[in-house]
């Protein structure tokens, strides 16, 4: 077995260390660190990625991999390693928001550059130090701004690999999602690393069952590869191919009735939007049978506008 060299760091086979990816210096002479957290075992095996915080608002994953990485089993794998990075994007976890400071979305910066943007020295440099040392990886994301998803693996179907990796997660919904040009794992796809994606929950709020989903996730993984001799029963996971949103027949105030990662059938009653002026209801209903994979919290809506994300199988 090889050392580990991260940006002229070493991590030698049965160390555990924390280092850094890089420094990145700010227009006010402050330098902006990115923690990595490497575990590695005396014994070969897979090198897994789990990766949280490329935006900054996306607590729910930065809490799953704080829950890892404190874990005794990690100290003692029985093979392989792990490379875990709780918060890509220090800056913007800094100031609680999706965007750099310079308003780019660092997950549509890769491969990035090593004398670009802010999010492009960070993109650079995944790629350049982390990306060639793993054989697979996962990254933890919620949904956006009051937007709650149901805990979900996104890969690519067409590629039996990926779909394996997401069965060995074991989560509730495994949704085919195709690549997106700058996106960590469109760009590591490239390089041969398979990247998959965990979403759960909503921005800047905790939500425990899909931080316990994420958690349950990983140590699965990890056993699946004899990493970890922890027993994580795996959840029946349906897979989605298709998606729909139902849409605001009216504007007014949203209430959800379903609930998040429930079965629906065509015209099961979903919600409803009232007049905040009067008794007038409108009744929103599912227009397919699927999967609720995504919910709009948001209590005032507009006609038009997305509230119910709902994958078929």
């Amino acid at each position: 077995m090889k050392d580990f060299t991260i940006n002229a760091q070493t991590v030698s086979p049965g160390e555990c260390k924390q280092i850094v990816l890089n420094s990145y210096e700010l227009h006010t002479k402050t330098n902006i660190e990115i923690p990595v957290f490497v575990f590695r075992s005396n014994t070969d095996g897979p090198t897994i990625l789990l990766s949280a915080g490329m935006h900054g608002e996306e607590t729910n994953g930065i809490e799953i991999i704080r829950r890892i990485i404190t874990r005794d089993e990690m100290k003692h794998l029985n093979c392989g390693n792990v490379i875990a990075i709780p918060v890509i994007n220090s800056v913007s976890f800094l100031f609680g928001s999706r965007e750099l400071p310079d308003g780019r979305d660092l997950n549509r910066c890769f491969p990035g550059n090593k004398k670009g943007s802010f999010g492009s020295r960070i993109a650079y440099d995944l790629m350049k130090y982390i990306v060639p040392l793993i054989d697979f990886g996962v990254d933890f994301h919620t949904g956006g701004a009051k937007i709650s998803n149901s805990p979900q693996i996104r890969c690519v179907f067409e590629f039996s690999e990926n779909v394996s990796l997401a069965e060995k997660f074991s989560p509730p919904l495994i949704i085919d999602s195709s690549y997106r040009e700058g996106t960590f794992r469109k760009e590591a796809a490239k390089k041969g690393k398979p990247i998959l994606v965990y979403e759960g929950g909503e921005s800047m709020r905790l939500d425990y069952s899909a931080i316990n989903e994420g958690v349950n996730g990983c140590l699965r993984l990890m056993k699946n590869f004899g990493m970890t001799d922890l027993d994580v029963p795996n959840n029946h996971s349906v897979k989605i191919r298709k998606d729909t949103w139902i849409r605001a027949n009216a504007s007014g105030l949203f209430h959800m009735n379903a609930t998040n990662g429930a079965y629906v059938e065509k015209n099961d009653l979903l919600g409803v939007i009232c007049n905040p002026f009067g008794s007038v209801e409108y009744k929103i209903l599912s227009t397919v049978d699927g999967y609720i994979v995504g919910i709009n919290n948001q209590p005032v809506v507009n006609q038009g506008d997305a509230l119910i994300h709902i994958g078929m199988e």
